[in-house]
């Protein structure tokens, strides 16, 4: 079957997560921690994913947002940081996140090419709105799906079952997009058309599905997909 649809996840995929650290660390008065902020960045995004599927397991649901206090606070923690203010311009940074440089041209050529763009996130809805309004590629998207619909995190089946029931497709019309290794391949058990961007050179996850395609960036997902 033809592809109908592009489906992206959104941080790490169209949204660079390390920006909000990086830019702290450039601005004045950051210089006594400036030299820490890669190590806090990664802390901050392992713990950000760990809590997701620790409470799906759990069941015990909240949104992205709260996630993303919760990951920062340990990760500050960890990193010996306890600075209010600096705690504050990371959460006010990370509704700011810049999108990598290939996602606009990217986007464009999808959509000239006649294929229908969404977003599915464990993002809040506002938080997604926020970063795809300052990216300036909210107009790309034909749908912007959040988990808080079906009030559990990637990678329960449910999540992907949004697709669906939003754009009335069956998965093998649907490409799915994700720099997580493990959501690719969840998204491939789903039935999916899933691609890996593999921005890091990371092995391949050992799991329930295998995605069809890996790049290591979104420039050539256009020759990909048409």
């Amino acid at each position: 079957m033809p592809i109908r649809l592009c489906v992206f996840d959104a941080y790490g995929t169209l949204f660079d997560v390390a920006a909000a650290a990086r830019s702290a660390a450039k601005e004045q008065g950051s210089e006594g921690w400036a030299a820490r902020w890669p190590a806090l960045s990664a802390l901050w995004r392992r713990k950000q994913l760990e809590y997701t599927w620790l409470r799906a397991v759990a069941g015990a649901h909240v949104d992205f947002w709260q996630v993303t206090q919760d990951a920062l606070d340990w990760a500050m923690e960890a990193e010996g940081l306890t600075d209010p203010a600096l705690r504050q311009r990371l959460l006010d940074l990370y509704h700011e996140l810049a999108a990598f440089p290939e996602v606009p041209s990217v986007l464009a050529a999808l959509k000239e090419r006649g294929l229908k763009l969404a977003i599915l996130s464990n993002g809040a809805p506002d938080m997604l709105e926020a970063a795809a309004n300052s990216a300036r590629v909210a107009a790309q998207f034909d749908a912007i799906l959040s988990v808080e619909a079906v009030g559990v995190f990637k990678p329960h089946c449910s999540v992907y079952g949004m697709v669906g029931t939003r754009f009335g497709l069956p998965p093998a019309e649907v490409a799915f997009v994700s720099s997580n290794c493990w959501d690719a391949c969840a998204a491939a058990a789903f039935g999916f058309h899933a691609i890996w961007v593999n921005r890091e050179g990371a092995p391949l996850d050992r799991l329930h599905g295998k995605p069809a395609k890996i790049v290591s960036d979104l420039g050539g997902l256009p020759a990909l997909l048409t």
